[in-house]
């Protein structure tokens, strides 16, 4: 709850599966919301997340926490969506594109049923295809229908520079951009390291290298695979992505956070969801921040744009 309002404020979660339950685990210990529905098909699942979480409520903020069904989004100021089918080993986020629009058609459907006109928040993936197709099912404005995007991969970026420079990653400025996928590129020309830019660092020290560069956006890129190959899954660094973005909402911080965003002629490109920094308050997305790219940047978030398209296109015909 937002101790300067006292105001109730419901998430409805879609989904319990990892990436959800963590998300939900997240909420509670930061104390971020009021009020916590989880709806899942499995229907004992989410009562026992519920009942689990709520036994750890003497140690955490107050929050109400109960498993419950769609006509409980009704009154949600957030429907978060986690559900769908996951990343197997081997797979992009880009092949679980048809199974995973089928099941959002039917869920967006249900929420909308209930009379919910709050903001839906999208994790699951492809992340920017599914938010595209949310915003789509559901007829809100685009501001309410705000993906996950690259939130994860730009804190992912941020981590492994401070551990390159030995800096808290906190005092880190970085953006990855594009597609949260593949496609997805880091943009240099704005990273800054306490205050001083990417650029200077390099001209005085002569490093990072660009092979170093190089090596770590790989691993920020990669990371996902990396993980699944481990534990199977990837889930406690997007929940607390996710955390982070309810936080901004819910809390109306007007703050600058790297989702996936409805572009309409901002960096030259028009009717695709994006992963952009843009700011965001209680009202959802307000703007998109366009950073000024260099010429090579530019060229890649087209690219990872025109893949995006090409994807929408295949569920959207």
């Amino acid at each position: 709850m937002n101790a300067m309002t006292k105001e109730v404020t419901r998430i409805a979660l879609i989904g319990s599966g990892f990436v959800g339950a963590s998300y939900a685990f997240a909420l509670l210990n930061q104390g971020i919301a009021s009020e916590l529905v989880i709806i899942d098909k499995n229907g004992q699942k989410a009562e026992g997340d519920a009942m689990d979480l709520s036994h750890g409520l003497p140690f955490a903020p107050s929050m109400r926490v109960w498993a419950g069904d769609y006509a409980d989004c009704k009154d949600a100021d957030l429907v978060v969506i986690t559900a769908g089918a996951n990343q197997a080993p081997g797979e992009t986020r880009l092949d679980l594109i048809d199974k995973n629009a089928r099941i959002f058609k039917s869920i967006v459907a249900d929420v909308m049923k209930s009379g919910f006109q709050g903001i839906f928040v999208v994790a699951t993936n492809p992340v920017d295809v599914l938010t595209y197709a949310t915003w789509k099912y559901s007829g809100l404005p685009a501001q309410q229908v705000i993906g996950s995007g690259t939130i994860l991969d730009s804190a992912r970026l941020k981590y492994l520079l401070g551990e390159y420079f030995q800096l808290d990653s906190r005092n880190v400025h970085a953006y990855v951009m594009g597609e949260h996928g593949d496609t997805e590129l880091p943009v240099w020309s704005n990273t800054s390291i306490g205050g001083r830019s990417l650029h200077d660092y390099r001209e005085q020290y002569g490093k990072p290298t660009q092979e170093e560069l190089d090596r770590i956006f790989g691993n920020v890129r990669d990371a996902a695979y990396h993980i699944i190959e481990r534990k199977g899954a990837t889930y406690y660094g997007i929940a607390m992505g996710l955390a982070r973005l309810t936080k901004a909402i819910l809390w109306n911080e007007n703050s600058i956070l790297s989702v996936s965003a409805l572009l309409t002629g901002q960096y030259g490109l028009d009717g695709v969801y994006i992963g952009v920094p843009a700011v965001i308050n209680r009202a959802g997305i307000r703007e998109i921040v366009e950073l000024k790219l260099s010429d090579d940047e530019m060229r890649k978030l087209h690219a990872s744009a025109d893949v995006l398209k090409k994807a929408i296109h295949t569920i959207m015909k």
